[in-house]
Formats: C-alpha cells, sequence, structure tokens
C-alpha cells in the first residue's frame, strides 16, 4: 500500500516552523517526512534556507517519523565525505531505520557558491556516481582511501554510524539519470507521477528492482478559495512553470526571478492543486500511486500550515489510506 508522507519545504519556512509543521504531519497522520536541502531559496520570497542537517537533529527530538533528504548533492559545495558523516550521525540520532539519504545531481542555484564552474549534466551524473561509492565505503566505519576521478579521501573513518548502513536514495528527472539510479541507488526519487519512468529505473536495478522503494513528491495549496490559492502559488514557487534545464543552471535567486517574470498563474494551474475540493487533493496524490509508487510526500505552499493538516487528516487522508 502507498504511503503519504509530508514534504518540509526549507526555501519557504525558518527551522523553528518546520519542526513544528513535522509536529503537526506526525498528529494529522502522515507517515514519514521529507525535508529539502537547499543554500539559496528558489526567489526572495520565499525568504528561507537553513542547514538542513541543524533541522533533521532537531526533527530527531521532535517527531518519531522517518525523514529522508529531498535531495541532498554530494558533489560540490559538500564534500561527499562530509555529507556521510553528516547522514550517519542522522540516522544514529533518528534511531534504526528512521533516516534514508536522498541525493541528486544538483542545481547551481546551491551548488556554485564556492565557485566553481557548474558542470554540464554527463559529468554532474559520473560525480555523484563517484560521491556514492565514497559515501557507500565510509558508512562501513572502517577506514577508507580513496583516490578517484573527483574526489580524494585519505584515512578517513567514520566512528559514528549506525548499525545498517544509510540507504541513498537518487533522484532523477529524465532518463539517463533514472539508469543511473537504477544501477547504484537504494531507492529512486522524482517530482513527477511517470510511470515509465519508475519502469525504467526498476529494468536498471535488475533483479532486486522490485524491492527498492519509489517516492514522490508534488506540493499543492489549500484554501476555501481556489483563486486566492493559486495567486499564493504564482507569488511563492512559480519556478515550478521554467521548461527545460533552467532549474539546473541558474545560478541565484534573482535570476530565477527575472526568468519567472514570463510565468502566469495559468501556467502554474495544470500541476498544482489549489482549493478545498478533497476530491482533487485525492486525485492528485493517486496519481503517484497508480504509477507504482511507494511513498508520495505533499507540500503545502504558503502560510496555513493549520488548515492543511486539519483538511487532510480529516478529508483527505482518510481517503487514501482507507
Amino acid at each position: 500500500m502507498t504511503q503519504y508522507g509530508y514534504f518540509l519545504a526549507a526555501e519557504e519556512h525558518g527551522p523553528t516552523e518546520l519542526v513544528e509543521q513535522a509536529r503537526m504531519a506526525e498528529q494529522a497522520g502522515f507517515s514519514a517526512l521529507w525535508i529539502s536541502d537547499h543554500y539559496h531559496p528558489w526567489n526572495d520570497a520565499q525568504g528561507q534556507s537553513s542547514f538542513v542537517w541543524s533541522v533533521i537533529g532537531a526533527l530527531a527530538q521532535a517527531t518519531s517519523l522517518p525523514v529522508q533528504t529531498a535531495v541532498t548533492c554530494p558533489t560540490m559545495r559538500i564534500h561527499p565525505a562530509i555529507v556521510a558523516q553528516a547522514a550517519a550521525t542522522s540516522a544514529v540520532l533518528l534511531g534504526e531505520g528512521r533516516f534514508r539519504l536522498g541525493v541528486g545531481s544538483g542545481e547551481a542555484l546551491n551548488e556554485h557558491v564556492l565557485g566553481h564552474r557548474w558542470p554540464q549534466a554527463s559529468l554532474r551524473l559520473e560525480m555523484l556516481e563517484e560521491a556514492v561509492t565514497v559515501m557507500r565505503q565510509l558508512f562501513e566505519g572502517q577506514e577508507v582511501s580513496h583516490h578517484g576521478k573527483h574526489y580524494t579521501v585519505e584515512n578517513a573513518r567514520l566512528y559514528t554510524v549506525p548499525e545498517e548502513p544509510v540507504p541513498i536514495d537518487i533522484a532523477a528527472f529524465g532518463s539517463a539519470a533514472a539508469s543511473l539510479a537504477g544501477r547504484v541507488g537504494d531507492g529512486f526519487i522524482t517530482m513527477v507521477p511517470d510511470a515509465e519512468l519508475v519502469a525504467r529505473f526498476r529494468r536498471g536495478s535488475g533483479a532486486g528492482g522490485n524491492s527498492k522503494p519509489v517516492s514522490g513528491g508534488l506540493k499543492v495549496c489549500y484554501g476555501p478559495d481556489a483563486d486566492e490559492a493559486l495567486r499564493t502559488v504564482h507569488r511563492l514557487w512559480p519556478n515550478m512553470a521554467l521548461p527545460g534545464e533552467l532549474s539546473q543552471i541558474l545560478p541565484t535567486p534573482a535570476h530565477f526571478e527575472q526568468a519567472c517574470e514570463l510565468v502566469r498563474p495559468e501556467h502554474l494551474a495544470p500541476s498544482v492543486t489549489c482549493g478545498d475540493d478533497p476530491e482533487k487533493h485525492v486525485a492528485a496524490l493517486s496519481a503517484y500511486a497508480d504509477a507504482g509508487f511507494d511513498t508520495v510526500y505533499v507540500n503545502q505552499i504558503g502560510p496555513d500550515q493549520r488548515g492543511f493538516f486539519d483538511f487532510y487528516r480529516t478529508k483527505v487522508l482518510p481517503q487514501l489510506t482507507g
């Protein structure tokens, strides 16, 4: 049966708010948490971007739900050896089986901040694969020395590790990344209910593909006035309507704001469920279940978090979970 989790948007809410939302999510009946890992928000209207590993430490004390980063880029801004240490510590804090590391090839918005050249997509995937190799070695708790094409690790050992290595799920939005996720990932993450992308991941995983979890995420905007909710989406998350690779290559929130001058509310309407019709929300989440997803994470856009959780607790989750 598909599970339903809540997606904590660290670009839109500060760390204290995120922890409170996690508590409300658990009380509302959500079964898991995602949390984004950004250095910048997509635009200044979102206005936040806390350090995800500090927030995860607080989540470990505030809730009993499992947590996953969605997603961390372990290739440029933070060396994979340091990401491995952060992930292992998070897994120990949360307890056995409650943390998964979601990774992806990243966006220039977050990863170019140290002044490195932003690589093309094929090179980013190559770097990601090597980073996963480094982190898996370190999760074993033994001394690691690695001299690869992109990363060097010398005499590194993680002393604080969970009993089982941290699972690493890989995010993908295209066929090449989905194939990589199948080959080296413990699970698959994507943001569209694309059954063919799921099938490509499972084919790439070989005989064990059907046992690997597939997770998806979407954003909604609950509110009594659907038109007003859509205006909230347009104010805070117009970047969701940007086409192609723009979200991977634009370097600053200001550049996203410039590009989003071309986005109108009607461009967002087909992809974001707005308003208080429970059937529309159920249909949006069910599309992921129908496409073969094991867990679906939903995020509420805007300030009415409590109204959203009450709405989902009483009118949406009961229909989804039976």
